[in-house]
């Protein structure tokens, strides 16, 4: 049996966690607070570099305390963060929580050099704390779904693959993402990082190269890409091709594996919402998959709470953060240099 992570695992396994947000934050208002509570858990501080945002946010969402101090904060009496500020300040943010014994929740890309994820894991390991990356994805029953009905056959050898993540950035979003180059902006490190993860989900086997191009298509900053294509290659041999965009107001999102013996065509899945439909088509005709859709974030803080009281892993744990992060610096090396890349995670 597996055994509990040490930090403030033990008071935690009596209750639902406590938790520090850290970063006042989009994502954290519209799912993650909810997911928190709903599993049982407790926002018990927030903490802004900005006073007053972070003291307005904590009226607004019902949060007792804020701060601009992360270490006013890890001094509360919580058991984990969730750390959702620009990707460029996750690093110290979880050496920081590691070493206070702090459980840790990380908003993808773990950092922007595969070096600083590894010091990230590994802090946490040495500390004896779960690290988890928040792949939302992986969490859908669509995805589930579909990863079961290719690990049990049913479409044959898997050949082929595509991933359409190509949406528009809604204009409160349209910030850092597409204007700070200095916290890993751009729609490589934004989104297809989470198709790297949700295709090594459904697939179940590693990639090895990528071949990428970017385009700005006038919504990024100078040297900012927000919109990509590419082709991922699989130990297997498989080929993933993928287009992810900030600009495409109009297209629907989708994932789709093509194998031997039939297909797997999910749409509108590529989302945060609990939506999406998978049907498998081969020789006999068309079947939509069974599942039961429910909220992706309270499955992954569901799995990570577990993780800490001992009773499994996270959803997508550090290591997983690292690969996803592998294929996104493979992508962005390969449209800078024009030439196929290989994927690197080092582990």
């Amino acid at each position: 049996m597996a055994q509990p992570a040490s930090g403030k695992s033990v008071a935690a396994s009596k209750r639902g966690l406590r938790w520090g947000i850290v970063g006042a934050t989009t994502i954290a208002r519209e799912w993650m607070i909810g997911a928190i509570r709903e599993t049982g858990g407790e926002v018990v501080s927030v903490m802004s570099s900005d006073a007053e945002r972070g003291k307005a946010y904590a009226e607004a969402n019902g949060i007792p305390h804020s701060t601009r101090s992360l270490a006013t904060l890890l001094a509360k009496d919580i058991d984990a963060v969730y750390i959702a500020t620009t990707n460029e300040k996750h690093k110290a943010q979880t050496l920081a929580a590691a070493k206070a014994g702090i459980h840790v929740l990380c908003e993808k890309p773990l950092a922007l050099k595969l070096a600083d994820a590894h010091r990230m894991v590994a802090a946490c390991k040495e500390a004896g704390v779960v690290m988890a990356t928040n792949h939302h994805l992986r969490n859908a029953a669509a995805f589930r779904a579909m990863r079961d009905a290719v690990a049990s056959g049913k479409i044959g050898k898997p050949l082929f693959a595509r991933v359409f993540h190509a949406v528009y950035l809604p204009p409160h979003l349209q910030g850092w993402r597409i204007k700070d180059a200095k916290a890993g902006s751009g729609v490589v490190m934004d989104i297809t990082v989470h198709d790297a993860d949700t295709l090594r989900f459904v697939l179940g086997e590693e990639p090895v190269a990528a071949t990428a191009f970017t385009q700005q298509g006038g919504m990024g900053g100078t040297g900012i890409e927000d919109g990509v294509m590419g082709v991922v290659r699989f130990e297997s041999g498989l080929l993933a091709q993928f287009h992810d965009a900030f600009t495409t107001a109009y297209a629907k999102t989708g994932f789709e594996v093509h194998g031997s013996e039939g297909s797997l065509i999910g749409t509108d899945c590529m989302t945060q919402k609990p939506v999406g439909e998978v049907v498998l088509r081969n020789a006999s005709g068309e079947h939509k998959l069974p599942f039961e859709p429910e909220n992706l974030y309270v499955r992954s803080v569901a799995n990570f709470q577990n993780a800490v009281r001992g009773k499994g892993t996270p959803s997508a744990t550090g290591e997983d953060g690292i690969r996803s992060m592998a294929l996104a610096l493979a992508v962005l090396k390969s449209a800078k240099t024009g030439r196929e890349v290989a994927v690197e995670p080092g582990l």
